[in-house]
């Protein structure tokens, strides 16, 4: 029996990525609840999970948020929501000393909030950063392959986004009314990347380069690398960051349990300080555009 967590959101992707991905690790968590904000919303959620969890509880509205907040048995929350409202949820979750874990948004606006949480909490909630590439095994294994380019001779980072009003996300609230929806929601990720390893290193003994692909109707990532000695290598890697994600958070939450009372860090790669550099490096980028490409300084956090 795995920790019981709930999940904030009942959108598209809760339906289409969350749920089905959960299924596959079920034996490491207990889905308890599905909260929107109408009774309409969750209960499409919910019908969809209890294929897979048929205990699920439907929640909406304030009662049912209440509901979440006030169940000792629920000890994470996945917040799946529009940007404009993530953070607030996040850490109305954690002052209720529930985990959580969220996309990328406004962190930086929240990082002294939540260190005021943490401060005045008998045991520290974790707050991790979901659905980023630090998690996807084509750059975990493009960093290992970092040391056979020698000295970096070149770095070139390519990112296209392709998105047109076919796509079930184009209208969404969060690109249209939240300032940099378009470029913050996808280009974070991208930042992520280009912080673990950026796509193309060119060096003295070889190049390094990762690339989107698509195997056997799979997508995922190309890993190719071109050694000095004219010999190549190229190796396909499925997307799966989301399921290591959850994994990882589920292990925190297990780890932070049963070391109640001291001290315990979570997993680095989805730790919130690492979203918000994410953002930073990405807000820095905006900055210099707008200044005819002029050297910026990167925030630190």
């Amino acid at each position: 029996m795995g920790p019981h967590i709930a999940i904030l959101g009942a959108g598209t992707f809760v339906k289409t990525q969350y749920i089905p991905r959960l299924s596959e690790i079920s034996n490491l968590l207990v889905l308890k609840a599905i909260w929107s904000r109408t009774e309409e919303s969750a209960r499409s959620a919910v019908e969809i999970a209890r294929k897979h969890f048929p205990g699920v509880e439907c929640k909406w509205g304030d009662k049912g948020l209440e509901e979440i907040i006030a169940d000792s048995s629920i000890l994470g929350v996945a917040v799946v929501l529009a940007g404009q409202a993530q953070v607030d949820f996040s850490l109305r979750m954690l002052k209720a000393g529930k985990h959580v874990l969220q996309a990328t948004s406004e962190l930086e606006t929240a990082l002294s909030s939540y260190k005021s949480i943490v401060d005045n909490a008998p045991d520290k909630p974790i707050w991790a950063v979901a659905e980023n590439y630090r998690f996807e095994p084509a750059f975990v294994e493009g960093r290992k392959l970092m040391t056979e380019v020698g000295d970096v001779m070149s770095i070139q980072v390519i990112v296209e986004g392709s998105m047109n009003s076919s796509n079930p996300y184009f209208s969404s609230s969060w690109r249209r009314d939240f300032a940099g929806g378009f470029i913050l929601d996808m280009g974070v990720h991208f930042i992520a990347g280009l912080r673990m390893i950026v796509w193309r290193f060119s060096g003295l003994k070889g190049t390094l380069q990762i690339e989107r692909g698509n195997q056997d109707g799979q997508h995922g990532y190309v890993v190719l690398f071109y050694g000095s000695d004219g010999q190549s290598t190229s190796s396909f890697y499925q997307f799966s960051g989301v399921d290591e994600e959850f994994r990882a958070f589920f292990n925190d939450i297990t780890q932070a349990t049963l070391k109640k009372g001291t001290s315990y860090e979570a997993e680095p790669r989805m730790s919130f300080l690492e979203g918000a550099r994410d953002v930073a490096v990405l807000e820095a980028m905006l900055e210099s555009g707008t200044k005819q490409g002029a050297p910026v300084q990167v925030k630190k956090f």
